[in-house]
């Protein structure tokens, strides 16, 4: 499914009045159109468009992770259970097949 853009024309009919067209736009075709521009109104575009994407990004509330200190505090590991799961991941290596 695209994604699309709310595209809302204005024409203007009269000096007072203006009419209103809906329609809308994929993001595909709005691409399109700004490669098609020239490159002083592509620099207008990015100078309007900056701030509000900064606006957006500050709005975003960040991702809390958890903590991983003390991640294993509840687990009781000895030397020896350390060096039985090394032998048992090591203990084939290497291997003649490979």
């Amino acid at each position: 499914m695209p994604v699309a853009v709310q595209n809302v024309l204005y024409q203007r009919r009269c000096p007072d009045r203006f009419v209103v067209m809906e329609n809308i736009i994929t993001l595909t075709e709005v691409k399109n159109l700004a490669r098609q521009l020239p490159l002083h109104d592509k620099v207008r575009l990015i100078e309007w468009i900056a701030p509000q994407i900064e606006r957006d990004l500050r709005k975003v509330q960040p991702i809390s992770r958890k903590s991983l200190r003390g991640l294993w505090r509840d687990l009781d590991l000895s030397e020896a259970d350390i060096d039985e799961a090394r032998r048992e991941m090591w203990g084939n290596f290497p291997r003649e097949d490979i």
